[in-house]
């Protein structure tokens, strides 16, 4: 077999975890090889919390993961992968570690030996707060409530199933003289949100930052994923989270140079016409921003806007202020701020206020905390990315316009000034010493961790009026996208990022591409949708309110049927539970109403699945053709637009999955390692994996169309529905054509005398032999058999 290629073709996800090791992942290699990927694309392998179904709470970073079959089983891997002409691809996680001492060796030294063991530079502590401590927010009460349950153990305290160093010459002393006198704190774990005094992942206190700006923490952190590379084990790298990191271009630089150039893509989340930083030597992103673009394509921009007005009148008064997007976002940040990330708040406060008091630049003297906080606050809410990446970046980020409005929130003028003292830090304007960076440092940090969780984990649950808008990356307040605005795209991504990654569906993902891609039909008829609801609805006690009902129904009509109905409950209830409390409206994760929780398992049981939801299961029976359309046209423009595909596992077959950990299950191989029986979709399945390996078997036999040297052409058609004909070529050799918005184009009349003029030559439908065409050819015959078509050239 041929060696894999420097840059990917296509990378295919595996999701390892304790019940889907090396092992299974080496049995499935045959299977995947032959679907035409040329990389498997690993979740994290590295040293992870014991039982984790991710990996992301890594350890140790020395070692490769043994529940997973440690490092031999991980070469074992790569071995058989490159018998069959495939290469790998590691996941790794640079910005954070488990807050777990018992398992993590690093952690626990620095916590026997405080600020002067030579590991403390490793992890991101703020050791002049809470009296020189680390808190860790462990104890299920108050300490009073608890003290009888933590025991010192020889040179161990325990409580439960944690376990604690204690430092030297301690272990005798009683209880309280023995806490006062370590390097850390076990507190109530409600005091993480105001107290916490080492950088976290978001708000998850059980995951530590780690301080990868370093250069000794950069390399011991990254010895292990280096050496994997140089050996040849592995051929290229994700970066998970990199805005999380204190330079994130500063690290890619040491790691672009670290691993000679490999091929890297990072896990950046990009704003509605942000670019990625054109400094970072990156092949490009891992592909939210492409999928925002297929997805927008399948969406009525129209319908949308009606459908919106049918979610506000159906959820009214129970929308979050009428269901407008931008004000959504703002409530949940000033939320967040306040309650998640008031201890990064905090800190960012504290940073600002120590260097305005010892600045000698006399206008940064006099500004009181609380004015700080309050104009770090209203920037912050008004920040339309998730982070600024440098003082010139910052003026296109912490706009003049956001520190205007930001000035109206000071009742007496004066203390506004607060504003431009930050905003002008922010800029660079009182310089660039080691005060000044910690502080743009904090405060990009903070606002990466804010923009997650308001948008990502707030926001897109209080939000709802089209389910399949409000996913990762996504611009729920206009997710539709022309087909003018998709060819430009794609022209940008060839010419700037043509090795970019492209995704559809991942595991972080809300829903799997195709459960979005049934949902995207709505816009096209919003009217019948919201009768049905109606019809539906009526008589169903109790809703516990119409905001989550409405979600519901989407939620149930997006899965479709899927496999045994008791089971199939159970996920909608399951994703419905953690909708409610990720939205945090009527509960949440840390402080759960369970009355209304037991309601929302209620109203799932009695309406959406229950008999009910036969009136929404009907609707989708009747739209299956346009859901069909959606399916095959959205995976058929991933694997043939520019950038490197990514495949998440079993989406190769139609895949229906909810939101983690629904989509986070082990994949069904076969026994000997093929396909199995694909997921929910049933006979539709073998048609979507048709059009997989037809376009992943090009993709792999003609590498010179597809990759960094490949043109991109938009093809536009003629006729009276002209718009509703997605269709590019690549590099004059293959065509991509697509129907989009194919409901409204039947109610429209269909095709007519539509036509796509095809570029010069004959070509092949490479899915159908024996269909050929040449010049312009009437759309109702070339999408007769197939609503994916993908045509390559015949040689002259």
């Amino acid at each position: 077999m041929p060696p894999a290629p420097a840059v990917p073709t296509a990378t295919y996800r595996l999701q390892l975890q304790p019940d889907f090791p090396f092992s299974a992942a080496t049995t499935a290699v045959p299977h995947l090889a032959a679907l035409g990927v040329s990389h498997l694309h690993l979740s994290p392998v590295l040293e992870a919390v014991p039982g984790s179904q991710h990996g992301y709470d890594v350890v140790d970073p020395t070692r490769v993961r043994e529940e997973l079959g440690g490092e031999e089983g991980l070469r074992e891997l790569s071995r058989t992968a490159r018998d069959h002409g495939l290469g790998l691809i590691l996941d790794i996680v640079p910005n954070h570690m488990a807050m777990s001492p018992r398992h993590n060796p690093a952690l626990w030294e620095v916590l026997r030996d405080g600020p002067s063991s030579p590991r403390a530079r490793w992890f991101d502590i703020d050791w002049e707060a809470q009296g020189g401590q680390v808190l860790l927010p462990v104890l299920g009460g108050p300490l009073g409530e608890e003290a009888d349950r933590l025991k010192a153990d020889g040179d161990v305290l325990r409580y439960h199933e944690h376990a604690f160093p204690l430092r030297e010459g301690t272990a005798g002393l009683p209880l309280p003289q023995l806490l006062d006198a370590q390097w850390y704190r076990p507190v109530w774990w409600r005091l993480a949100r105001t107290e916490l005094n080492y950088r976290r992942f978001f708000s998850i206190s059980e995951l530590i930052g780690v301080r990868v700006e370093d250069p000794e923490v950069f390399e011991a952190t990254h010895a292990k994923i280096l050496e994997l590379l140089h050996e040849g084990v592995v051929d290229g790298l994700r970066v998970d989270h990199p805005d999380g990191l204190a330079d994130p271009g500063g690290y890619l630089r040491r790691l672009h140079e670290a691993t000679g150039g490999r091929w890297t893509v990072v896990e950046k989340i990009l704003a509605d016409g942000e670019a990625l930083p054109a400094s970072w030597p990156v092949a490009g992103t891992t592909g939210y921003d492409a999928l925002r673009h297929v997805d927008g394509l399948f969406m009525d921009p129209a319908g949308f806007g009606e459908l919106l007005g049918r979610y506000r009148a159906f959820a009214a008064p129970q929308t979050d202020r009428g269901g407008d997007w931008d004000a959504t976002v703002r409530r949940a940040a000033y939320k967040v701020l306040t309650h998640e990330l008031a201890a990064e708040t905090d800190r960012l406060t504290r940073v600002a206020a120590r260097l305005c008091a010892t600045s000698p630049e006399t206008a940064l003297r006099d500004r009181a905390p609380w004015a700080l906080r309050t104009a770090l606050t209203e920037l912050l809410v008004r920040l339309e990315v998730y982070r600024p990446y440098s003082p010139e970046d910052a003026a296109t980020v912490v706009t003049e316009e956001a520190a205007a409005e930001a000035r109206r929130a000071f009742a007496v003028p004066e203390e506004a000034g607060a504003v431009d003292v930050v905003r002008d830090l922010l800029l660079g304007r009182y310089g660039d010493g080691p005060a000044q960076v910690e502080f743009r440092t904090r405060f990009a940090q903070t606002a990466s961790a804010l923009r997650a969780k308001s948008v990502e984990d707030t926001a897109f649950y209080r939000y709802v009026p089209l389910l399949s808008a409000t996913e990762v990356g996504g611009e729920p307040g206009g997710p539709a996208v022309g087909p003018d605005r998709f060819h430009a795209y794609c022209a940008r991504v060839q010419r700037d990022w043509p090795a970019t990654g492209t995704v559809l569906s991942t595991h972080d993902a809300k829903r799997s591409a195709d459960v979005r891609a049934a949902l995207h039909v709505l816009t096209e008829c919003p009217g019948r949708w919201a009768d049905v609801l109606a019809e539906a609805s009526r008589g169903v006690e109790p809703v516990p309110d119409a905001q989550l009902a409405w979600a519901a129904w989407q939620t149930v009509f997006g899965l479709g049927p899927a496999g045994d109905e008791r089971a199939r409950e159970e996920r909608v209830r399951e994703a419905l539970l953690k909708h409610v409390r990720e939205a945090g409206l009527f509960t949440s994760w840390t402080e759960q109403e369970p009355p209304y929780e037991e309601a929302v398992a209620r109203f799932v049981a009695a309406g959406p699945c229950g008999v009910p939801g036969r009136k929404v299961a009907e609707l989708r029976e009747t739209l299956e053709p346009h859901i069909r359309a959606n399916v095959l046209g959205a995976a058929l423009v991933h694997l043939t637009m520019p950038g490197v595909p990514d495949l998440y596992q079993g989406t190769e077959r139609e895949y229906r999955a909810l939101v983690d950990p629904d989509n986070r299950t082990p994949p069904r191989f076969g026994e000997n390692g093929d396909g199995g029986d694909g997921g929910d979709g049933g006979g539709s399945g073998s048609e979507k994996e048709a059009v997989t390996r037809a376009a992943l078997a090009l993709r792999a036999r003609r590498p010179e169309v597809f990759g960094t040297s490949a043109s991109y052409e938009p093809l536009g058609a003629v006729g009276p529905a002209a718009d509703h004909c997605l269709a590019f070529a690549r590099s004059g050799e293959v065509v991509t054509a697509v129907p989009r918005l194919s409901l409204r184009l039947a109610e429209s009349g269909g095709w007519r005398d539509t036509r796509l003029p095809l570029p010069r030559g004959r070509w092949a439908d490479v899915r159908e032999p024996g269909r050929e065409f040449e010049g312009e050819v009437r759309a109702a015959e070339l999408f007769a058999a197939s609503p994916a078509v993908l045509l390559e050239r015949l040689p002259e």
